[in-house]
């Protein structure tokens, strides 16, 4: 048993910590009250804009470790930005419906994705459907010195790249500055009530765009790390999967706190590959489909229970999904 969680637990955490950057991301941006269903899309981008940057700097020779990360981590941002940037043009200042906008971002990032892939995947003469970035994600994917020497803690707890203990530290540092902080205190004070806030002299619209923005550029850090770290820098079209859309779910199960979300994503993470661990045979599919599922029907379950308790501290934002009309005031 305590063989199998060793190597259980990193594998959880592999795929818990897209998660934990997608839901950390989402949950600053409905704390403003915008409801943002472009997650998918988003960390889609923050891949594949990674990969172009990647892709390129290895086409010009020599690779240095320093720009080997600086590089697709910047192209990362910068493309989940103009996704944060689109999407408030969109939702906040055209006032568009935020349901709609966000499920078609996501249609949006994942097209812009394969397009780019597919076209990166021609121009490096590939013979499978794929594109391997080694030489990059050697620098994403290495670990700790000393963590081979520290026997099954090392390989626990410090055996993975710089990007899952960055998620870590992002998701406790939203969780203080939401809690602990004035910018944060008027950034849940916009996503309760716009029009109190406004007339409390708080921009609504700048904090509406700022932790948008910022959302968006945490969840593109999700699809950078899943790339370059966890699948070692191979890029195929629609291998995400639904890793967005457990995000979402995971802000939810979460009850919208950061710091929760650091256990939460490794949770979710190990429920999403316990399908693995089941004995294989054609008897056996229909089982693993149905654990695939798991994360989902528990954050469901999560979802029922805080509804039919009602406390206000663990339901979402009043101003959630709702476009703010200072004339409506």
């Amino acid at each position: 048993m305590f063989d199998f969680l060793i190597t259980f637990i990193p594998r959880a955490v592999g795929q818990g910590i897209p998660l934990l950057f997608g839901s950390t991301g989402e949950i600053v941006t409905e704390k403003s009250g915008n409801l943002n269903l472009g997650i998918p899309g988003v960390m889609y981008v923050g891949g594949i804009c990674g990969v172009i940057g990647a892709f390129a700097y290895e086409q010009s020779g020599n690779v240095n470790g320093f720009l080997a990360i600086c590089i697709p981590l910047l192209c990362s941002l910068i493309g989940s930005l103009l996704m944060g940037l689109l999407y408030c043009f969109l939702t906040v200042t055209l006032r568009a419906n935020q349901n709609v906008t966000g499920l078609a971002m996501t249609t949006f990032g994942v097209g812009i994705g394969n397009f780019f892939g597919g076209s990166l995947i021609k121009l490096s003469g590939a013979d499978v459907p794929s594109i391997a970035l080694t030489k990059t994600s050697a620098y994403f994917s290495r670990s700790l010195p000393f963590a081979a020497k520290m026997g099954w803690f090392g390989k626990v707890f410090l055996s993975y790249g710089f990007l899952a203990y960055l998620a870590v530290i992002i998701a406790i540092l939203a969780s203080y500055i939401l809690k602990r902080t004035r910018p944060g205190l008027h950034l849940r004070a916009v996503g309760e009530s716009p029009a109190t806030a406004d007339a409390a002299g708080i921009n609504v619209i700048k904090y509406k765009y700022v932790a948008t923005c910022l959302g968006c550029m945490i969840a593109g850090l999700g699809g950078l790390y899943y790339v370059m770290d966890y699948a070692s820098g191979v890029w195929s079209n629609d291998a995400f999967g639904d890793r967005g859309w457990l995000a979402i779910a995971l802000v939810i199960f979460t009850i919208w706190r950061p710091n929760v979300s650091i256990f939460s994503s490794i949770l979710f993470g190990g429920l999403y590959i316990l399908y693995m661990y089941l004995p294989t045979g054609m008897e056996h599919m229909e089982v693993k489909e149905l654990y695939k599922m798991i994360p989902y029907v528990v954050t469901l379950i999560v979802l029922v229970v805080t509804s039919m308790r009602n406390k206000r501290e663990n339901q979402p934002p009043l101003s959630l999904g709702l476009p703010y009309f200072r004339e409506e005031r």
